[in-house]
Protein backbone atom coordinates (compact mmCIF):
# COMPACT_ATOMS: atom_id res chain seq x y z
CA UNK A 1 0.00 0.00 0.00
CA UNK A 2 2.84 2.31 1.11
CA UNK A 3 4.59 1.78 -2.00
CA UNK A 4 1.44 2.01 -4.30
CA UNK A 5 0.83 5.88 -2.54
CA UNK A 6 4.29 6.55 -3.22
CA UNK A 7 4.06 6.13 -6.95
CA UNK A 8 0.87 7.93 -7.18
CA UNK A 9 2.06 10.96 -5.01
CA UNK A 10 4.68 10.51 -7.34
CA UNK A 11 3.12 10.89 -10.61
CA UNK A 12 1.14 13.41 -9.44
CA UNK A 13 3.94 15.93 -8.46
CA UNK A 14 5.84 15.21 -11.68
CA UNK A 15 2.45 15.48 -13.71
CA UNK A 16 1.84 18.88 -11.70
CA UNK A 17 5.78 20.37 -12.15
CA UNK A 18 5.57 19.11 -16.21
CA UNK A 19 2.29 21.28 -16.29
CA UNK A 20 3.41 24.77 -14.41
CA UNK A 21 7.02 24.36 -15.90
CA UNK A 22 5.74 23.92 -19.31
CA UNK A 23 8.03 25.67 -21.83
CA UNK A 24 4.99 27.44 -23.82
CA UNK A 25 2.83 28.25 -21.12
CA UNK A 26 4.61 27.28 -18.08
CA UNK A 27 4.89 31.47 -17.48
CA UNK A 28 1.02 32.29 -17.89
CA UNK A 29 0.05 29.21 -15.66
CA UNK A 30 2.52 30.24 -12.77
CA UNK A 31 1.54 33.81 -12.95
CA UNK A 32 -2.27 32.70 -12.67
CA UNK A 33 -1.51 30.02 -9.67
CA UNK A 34 0.55 33.23 -8.14
CA UNK A 35 -3.18 35.41 -8.33
CA UNK A 36 -5.08 32.60 -7.41
CA UNK A 37 -2.91 32.23 -4.23
CA UNK A 38 -3.29 36.39 -3.66
CA UNK A 39 -7.04 36.32 -3.97
CA UNK A 40 -7.37 33.31 -1.57
CA UNK A 41 -4.92 34.58 0.99
CA UNK A 42 -7.27 38.34 0.79
CA UNK A 43 -10.30 35.91 1.08
CA UNK A 44 -8.89 34.14 4.07
CA UNK A 45 -8.29 37.26 5.84
CA UNK A 46 -12.04 38.53 5.62
CA UNK A 47 -13.25 35.15 6.10
CA UNK A 48 -11.53 35.09 9.04
CA UNK A 49 -12.87 38.34 10.59
CA UNK A 50 -16.84 37.35 9.61
CA UNK A 51 -15.80 34.18 11.54
CA UNK A 52 -14.60 36.54 14.90
CA UNK A 53 -17.29 38.67 14.64
CA UNK A 54 -20.24 35.70 14.32
CA UNK A 55 -18.44 33.84 17.07
CA UNK A 56 -18.41 36.87 19.20
CA UNK A 57 -22.20 37.59 18.41
CA UNK A 58 -23.43 34.43 18.86
CA UNK A 59 -21.50 33.92 22.13
CA UNK A 60 -23.22 37.18 23.34
CA UNK A 61 -27.08 35.66 22.54
CA UNK A 62 -25.92 32.39 24.02
CA UNK A 63 -24.82 34.31 27.80
CA UNK A 64 -28.07 36.58 26.90
CA UNK A 65 -30.67 33.49 26.67
CA UNK A 66 -28.67 31.65 29.77
CA UNK A 67 -28.95 34.71 31.62
CA UNK A 68 -32.86 35.03 30.81
CA UNK A 69 -33.76 31.35 31.67
CA UNK A 70 -32.67 31.59 34.90
CA UNK A 71 -34.52 35.25 35.30
CA UNK A 72 -37.48 35.09 37.11
CA UNK A 73 -38.99 38.31 35.97
CA UNK A 74 -41.84 38.77 33.76
CA UNK A 75 -41.69 39.87 30.43
CA UNK A 76 -43.39 43.06 29.05
CA UNK A 77 -45.84 43.18 26.19
CA UNK A 78 -43.43 44.48 24.05
CA UNK A 79 -41.12 42.07 24.79
CA UNK A 80 -43.07 39.46 23.78
CA UNK A 81 -43.78 40.78 20.70
CA UNK A 82 -40.53 41.41 19.42
CA UNK A 83 -39.71 37.67 20.49
CA UNK A 84 -42.37 36.00 18.54
CA UNK A 85 -41.65 38.64 15.63
CA UNK A 86 -38.22 37.64 15.88
CA UNK A 87 -39.24 34.03 16.02
CA UNK A 88 -41.80 33.85 13.20
CA UNK A 89 -39.58 35.22 10.72
CA UNK A 90 -38.09 31.96 10.51
CA UNK A 91 -41.10 29.99 10.28
CA UNK A 92 -43.65 32.44 7.54
CA UNK A 93 -42.61 33.38 4.21
CA UNK A 94 -44.47 36.92 4.74
CA UNK A 95 -44.36 37.67 8.36
CA UNK A 96 -45.60 41.35 8.00
CA UNK A 97 -48.77 40.38 6.48
CA UNK A 98 -49.45 38.85 10.30
CA UNK A 99 -50.21 41.37 13.05
CA UNK A 100 -48.71 40.52 16.53
CA UNK A 101 -50.98 41.54 20.05
CA UNK A 102 -49.07 40.02 23.47
CA UNK A 103 -51.78 41.17 26.58
CA UNK A 104 -50.02 39.89 29.43
CA UNK A 105 -48.84 36.50 27.97
CA UNK A 106 -51.66 36.33 25.71
CA UNK A 107 -50.44 36.14 22.14
CA UNK A 108 -53.11 37.24 19.51
CA UNK A 109 -52.14 36.65 15.66
CA UNK A 110 -54.10 37.95 12.45
CA UNK A 111 -53.50 38.15 8.75
CA UNK A 112 -53.26 36.06 5.78
CA UNK A 113 -51.30 32.98 6.04
CA UNK A 114 -50.61 30.21 3.84
CA UNK A 115 -52.17 27.18 4.50
CA UNK A 116 -49.31 24.89 4.76
CA UNK A 117 -47.34 27.38 7.50
CA UNK A 118 -50.34 27.78 10.12
CA UNK A 119 -49.19 25.17 12.21
CA UNK A 120 -45.54 25.98 12.51
CA UNK A 121 -46.27 29.31 13.38
CA UNK A 122 -48.73 28.28 16.06
CA UNK A 123 -45.70 25.77 17.39
CA UNK A 124 -43.08 28.80 17.38
CA UNK A 125 -45.41 31.11 18.39
CA UNK A 126 -46.56 28.52 21.69
CA UNK A 127 -42.56 28.26 22.64
CA UNK A 128 -41.77 31.65 22.77
CA UNK A 129 -40.59 32.43 26.53
CA UNK A 130 -43.30 34.43 28.34
CA UNK A 131 -46.45 33.55 25.94
CA UNK A 132 -49.20 31.63 27.87
CA UNK A 133 -52.09 31.41 25.61
CA UNK A 134 -51.94 31.93 21.34
CA UNK A 135 -55.08 33.60 20.12
CA UNK A 136 -55.73 32.25 16.34
CA UNK A 137 -57.13 34.63 14.37
CA UNK A 138 -55.32 34.03 10.89
CA UNK A 139 -56.71 33.91 7.98
CA UNK A 140 -55.31 30.57 5.82
CA UNK A 141 -55.20 30.67 2.25
CA UNK A 142 -54.22 27.49 -0.04
CA UNK A 143 -52.41 29.67 -2.90
CA UNK A 144 -51.43 33.40 -2.69
CA UNK A 145 -54.24 33.95 -5.16
CA UNK A 146 -54.77 37.99 -5.59
CA UNK A 147 -54.01 39.09 -1.99
CA UNK A 148 -51.48 41.38 -2.28
CA UNK A 149 -49.31 40.57 1.28
CA UNK A 150 -48.84 37.04 0.30
CA UNK A 151 -46.84 38.26 -3.30
CA UNK A 152 -43.66 37.06 -3.68
CA UNK A 153 -41.45 35.84 -0.27
CA UNK A 154 -39.74 32.07 -0.37
CA UNK A 155 -39.80 28.93 2.01
CA UNK A 156 -38.42 29.66 5.30
CA UNK A 157 -36.34 27.46 6.81
CA UNK A 158 -37.81 26.76 10.45
CA UNK A 159 -36.08 26.65 13.61
CA UNK A 160 -33.89 23.70 12.53
CA UNK A 161 -29.79 23.82 13.22
CA UNK A 162 -27.35 24.97 10.96
CA UNK A 163 -26.10 21.43 10.40
CA UNK A 164 -30.00 20.78 8.58
CA UNK A 165 -29.69 23.65 6.54
CA UNK A 166 -28.39 24.02 3.23
CA UNK A 167 -26.03 27.13 3.99
CA UNK A 168 -24.19 27.29 7.55
CA UNK A 169 -22.90 30.35 9.38
CA UNK A 170 -19.27 30.82 10.08
CA UNK A 171 -19.25 29.85 13.49
CA UNK A 172 -20.68 25.91 12.33
CA UNK A 173 -18.83 26.04 9.17
CA UNK A 174 -15.45 26.23 11.61
CA UNK A 175 -16.77 24.24 13.89
CA UNK A 176 -17.16 21.17 11.45
CA UNK A 177 -13.86 22.19 9.44
CA UNK A 178 -11.83 21.88 12.91
CA UNK A 179 -13.40 18.57 13.34
CA UNK A 180 -12.87 17.19 10.14
CA UNK A 181 -8.74 18.19 10.47
CA UNK A 182 -9.26 16.77 13.53
CA UNK A 183 -10.31 13.63 11.81
CA UNK A 184 -7.90 13.49 9.16
CA UNK A 185 -4.59 13.98 11.50
CA UNK A 186 -6.43 10.83 13.30
CA UNK A 187 -6.27 9.26 10.01
CA UNK A 188 -2.23 10.16 9.45
CA UNK A 189 -1.42 8.80 12.54
CA UNK A 190 -3.53 5.61 12.74
CA UNK A 191 -2.46 4.32 9.32
CA UNK A 192 -5.25 1.33 9.01
CA UNK A 193 -8.77 1.02 7.92
CA UNK A 194 -10.37 2.64 10.46
CA UNK A 195 -8.28 5.30 10.16
CA UNK A 196 -9.01 5.46 6.33
CA UNK A 197 -12.78 5.59 7.29
CA UNK A 198 -11.97 8.43 9.47
CA UNK A 199 -9.95 10.70 7.05
CA UNK A 200 -12.99 10.27 4.44
CA UNK A 201 -15.37 11.37 6.75
CA UNK A 202 -13.06 13.83 7.87
CA UNK A 203 -11.71 15.25 4.41
CA UNK A 204 -15.67 15.46 3.64
CA UNK A 205 -16.49 17.89 6.91
CA UNK A 206 -13.10 20.26 5.89
CA UNK A 207 -14.67 20.56 2.80
CA UNK A 208 -18.13 21.73 3.62
CA UNK A 209 -16.84 23.61 6.16
CA UNK A 210 -14.28 25.67 3.54
CA UNK A 211 -16.99 25.56 0.69
CA UNK A 212 -20.45 25.56 2.36
CA UNK A 213 -21.33 23.69 -0.26
CA UNK A 214 -23.68 19.94 0.54
CA UNK A 215 -21.64 17.20 0.00
CA UNK A 216 -23.57 15.59 -3.24
CA UNK A 217 -22.35 19.33 -4.90
CA UNK A 218 -18.66 19.14 -3.74
CA UNK A 219 -18.57 15.23 -4.99
CA UNK A 220 -20.91 15.78 -8.01
CA UNK A 221 -23.17 12.66 -6.75
CA UNK A 222 -26.86 13.42 -7.13
CA UNK A 223 -26.21 17.33 -7.57
CA UNK A 224 -28.38 17.27 -10.75
CA UNK A 225 -26.65 20.39 -13.30
CA UNK A 226 -25.50 22.59 -10.05
CA UNK A 227 -22.19 21.63 -8.63
CA UNK A 228 -20.61 24.81 -10.00
CA UNK A 229 -22.60 28.06 -10.51
CA UNK A 230 -20.70 30.65 -13.24
CA UNK A 231 -22.04 34.11 -13.96
CA UNK A 232 -20.52 36.44 -16.25
CA UNK A 233 -21.27 39.38 -18.03
CA UNK A 234 -19.54 41.22 -20.88
CA UNK A 235 -20.30 44.06 -23.57
CA UNK A 236 -19.83 43.86 -27.27
CA UNK A 237 -19.49 46.55 -29.83
CA UNK A 238 -22.48 45.18 -31.99
CA UNK A 239 -26.31 45.51 -31.98
CA UNK A 240 -28.51 42.77 -30.34
CA UNK A 241 -29.49 41.44 -33.37
CA UNK A 242 -26.37 40.39 -34.59
CA UNK A 243 -24.87 38.91 -31.26
CA UNK A 244 -28.12 37.21 -30.76
CA UNK A 245 -27.81 35.52 -33.86
CA UNK A 246 -24.35 34.70 -33.68
CA UNK A 247 -24.82 32.87 -30.17
CA UNK A 248 -27.87 30.97 -31.74
CA UNK A 249 -26.04 29.77 -34.46
CA UNK A 250 -24.44 26.67 -32.20
CA UNK A 251 -21.87 26.19 -34.62
CA UNK A 252 -19.97 29.02 -33.81
CA UNK A 253 -18.88 27.55 -30.52
CA UNK A 254 -16.16 25.66 -31.64
CA UNK A 255 -14.79 28.80 -33.44
CA UNK A 256 -14.26 30.61 -30.38
CA UNK A 257 -14.01 27.99 -27.78
CA UNK A 258 -11.29 25.96 -27.28
CA UNK A 259 -12.50 22.90 -25.89
CA UNK A 260 -15.43 22.83 -27.47
CA UNK A 261 -14.97 20.66 -30.76
CA UNK A 262 -18.25 20.57 -32.11
CA UNK A 263 -22.11 21.39 -31.66
CA UNK A 264 -24.39 19.94 -34.30
CA UNK A 265 -28.19 21.49 -34.42
CA UNK A 266 -30.58 18.65 -34.20
CA UNK A 267 -33.38 20.50 -34.83
CA UNK A 268 -36.64 20.98 -32.93
CA UNK A 269 -34.45 22.66 -29.93
CA UNK A 270 -31.81 19.98 -29.96
CA UNK A 271 -28.11 19.98 -30.71
CA UNK A 272 -25.22 17.72 -30.06
CA UNK A 273 -22.41 18.68 -28.16
CA UNK A 274 -18.47 17.22 -28.20
CA UNK A 275 -15.75 18.74 -25.56
CA UNK A 276 -12.59 17.91 -24.95
CA UNK A 277 -12.51 16.26 -21.37
CA UNK A 278 -9.78 15.64 -19.42
CA UNK A 279 -6.12 14.53 -21.31
CA UNK A 280 -8.23 15.41 -24.40
CA UNK A 281 -10.90 12.29 -24.02
CA UNK A 282 -13.98 13.88 -25.66
CA UNK A 283 -17.19 14.29 -23.66
CA UNK A 284 -20.41 14.12 -25.27
CA UNK A 285 -24.13 15.20 -24.51
CA UNK A 286 -27.36 16.29 -26.32
CA UNK A 287 -29.05 19.49 -25.12
CA UNK A 288 -32.52 20.97 -25.80
CA UNK A 289 -33.21 24.91 -25.26
CA UNK A 290 -35.65 25.22 -23.01
CA UNK A 291 -36.29 29.16 -23.85
CA UNK A 292 -35.82 31.37 -26.85
CA UNK A 293 -37.18 34.82 -26.81
CA UNK A 294 -35.81 36.57 -29.83
CA UNK A 295 -33.13 39.26 -28.70
CA UNK A 296 -33.68 38.65 -25.36
CA UNK A 297 -33.11 35.22 -23.97
CA UNK A 298 -31.60 31.91 -24.71
CA UNK A 299 -31.47 28.99 -22.21
CA UNK A 300 -30.85 25.25 -22.23
CA UNK A 301 -30.24 22.53 -19.89
CA UNK A 302 -28.43 18.75 -20.99
CA UNK A 303 -30.74 15.92 -21.28
CA UNK A 304 -31.17 13.35 -18.80
CA UNK A 305 -27.84 10.92 -18.54
CA UNK A 306 -25.81 13.54 -20.02
CA UNK A 307 -21.97 13.33 -19.39
CA UNK A 308 -21.81 16.59 -18.20
CA UNK A 309 -25.13 17.95 -16.53
CA UNK A 310 -25.31 21.65 -17.37
CA UNK A 311 -27.82 24.44 -17.71
CA UNK A 312 -27.19 28.18 -18.05
CA UNK A 313 -29.45 31.06 -19.36
CA UNK A 314 -28.45 33.99 -21.83
CA UNK A 315 -29.58 37.72 -21.81
CA UNK A 316 -29.16 40.00 -24.35
CA UNK A 317 -29.63 43.57 -23.34
CA UNK A 318 -28.62 46.76 -25.49
CA UNK A 319 -25.99 49.36 -23.64
CA UNK A 320 -25.67 52.68 -23.51
CA UNK A 321 -23.16 52.52 -26.35
CA UNK A 322 -25.57 51.28 -28.66
CA UNK A 323 -23.79 47.94 -28.22
CA UNK A 324 -25.29 44.86 -26.43
CA UNK A 325 -24.54 43.47 -22.59
CA UNK A 326 -24.63 39.90 -22.63
CA UNK A 327 -25.18 38.40 -19.15
CA UNK A 328 -24.33 34.12 -18.61
CA UNK A 329 -25.16 32.15 -15.97
CA UNK A 330 -23.74 28.49 -16.20
CA UNK A 331 -24.58 25.85 -13.71
CA UNK A 332 -22.75 22.45 -14.55
CA UNK A 333 -21.61 19.23 -12.39
CA UNK A 334 -17.75 18.52 -13.76
CA UNK A 335 -16.12 14.67 -12.33
CA UNK A 336 -16.28 14.88 -9.02
CA UNK A 337 -18.17 17.39 -8.54
CA UNK A 338 -17.24 21.24 -7.27
CA UNK A 339 -13.66 19.00 -5.68
CA UNK A 340 -13.25 18.48 -9.51
CA UNK A 341 -13.55 21.86 -10.33
CA UNK A 342 -11.50 23.03 -6.88
CA UNK A 343 -8.59 21.03 -8.32
CA UNK A 344 -8.76 22.44 -11.73
CA UNK A 345 -9.08 25.75 -11.07
CA UNK A 346 -5.96 25.56 -8.96
CA UNK A 347 -3.92 25.21 -12.38
CA UNK A 348 -6.32 27.72 -14.29
CA UNK A 349 -8.34 24.94 -16.40
CA UNK A 350 -11.77 25.48 -14.91
CA UNK A 351 -14.38 26.34 -16.79
CA UNK A 352 -14.45 29.93 -14.92
CA UNK A 353 -11.21 30.64 -16.20
CA UNK A 354 -11.91 29.46 -19.59
CA UNK A 355 -14.89 30.97 -20.34
CA UNK A 356 -13.29 34.62 -19.59
CA UNK A 357 -10.69 33.62 -22.16
CA UNK A 358 -13.29 32.33 -24.91
CA UNK A 359 -15.69 35.36 -24.02
CA UNK A 360 -13.27 37.80 -25.12
CA UNK A 361 -12.20 35.52 -28.42
CA UNK A 362 -16.08 35.81 -28.94
CA UNK A 363 -16.09 39.58 -28.31
CA UNK A 364 -12.92 40.31 -30.96
CA UNK A 365 -14.68 37.74 -33.36
CA UNK A 366 -18.09 39.69 -33.75
CA UNK A 367 -16.50 42.98 -33.36
CA UNK A 368 -13.40 42.26 -36.08
CA UNK A 369 -15.10 39.20 -38.14
CA UNK A 370 -11.58 37.79 -37.64
CA UNK A 371 -11.32 34.15 -36.09
CA UNK A 372 -9.35 33.29 -33.17
CA UNK A 373 -6.65 31.25 -34.27
CA UNK A 374 -6.64 29.09 -30.43
CA UNK A 375 -10.10 28.05 -30.99
CA UNK A 376 -11.11 24.10 -31.36
CA UNK A 377 -11.84 25.64 -35.16
CA UNK A 378 -10.79 28.19 -37.31
CA UNK A 379 -13.03 29.01 -40.21
CA UNK A 380 -14.54 31.50 -41.61
CA UNK A 381 -15.05 35.19 -40.61
CA UNK A 382 -17.60 36.03 -37.88
CA UNK A 383 -19.42 38.40 -40.06
CA UNK A 384 -20.35 35.23 -42.68
CA UNK A 385 -21.09 33.19 -39.18
CA UNK A 386 -23.16 35.78 -38.17
CA UNK A 387 -25.24 35.94 -41.06
CA UNK A 388 -25.48 32.25 -42.00
CA UNK A 389 -28.86 31.87 -39.98
CA UNK A 390 -30.62 34.60 -41.45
Amino acid sequence: MDNRLELIAGVGLGAALMYILDPDRGNRRRAQMRDKVVSSISKTGDAIGTTSRDVTYRTRGLVAQLTSAFSSGEASDEVIEARVRSKMGRTVSHPSAIEVMANQGRVTLRGPILEREVDGLLSCVSSVKGVTEVDNQLEPHKQPGDIPALQGGSRRPGNRIDLLQNNWSPTTRMLVGAAGGALLISCIRRQDQIGVTLGTLGAGLLLQGITNLPMKRLVGAGGGRRAVDIVKTINIAAPVEEVFRFWTNFENFSRFMTNVREVKDLGNGMSHWVVAGPAGVPAEWDAETTKLVPNEVLAWKSVKGAAVANAGIIQFQPNEEGGTRVHIQLSYNPPAGAVGHAVAALFGADPKTEMDEDLMRMKTMIETGIPPRDAAQSHTSAREATTRRS
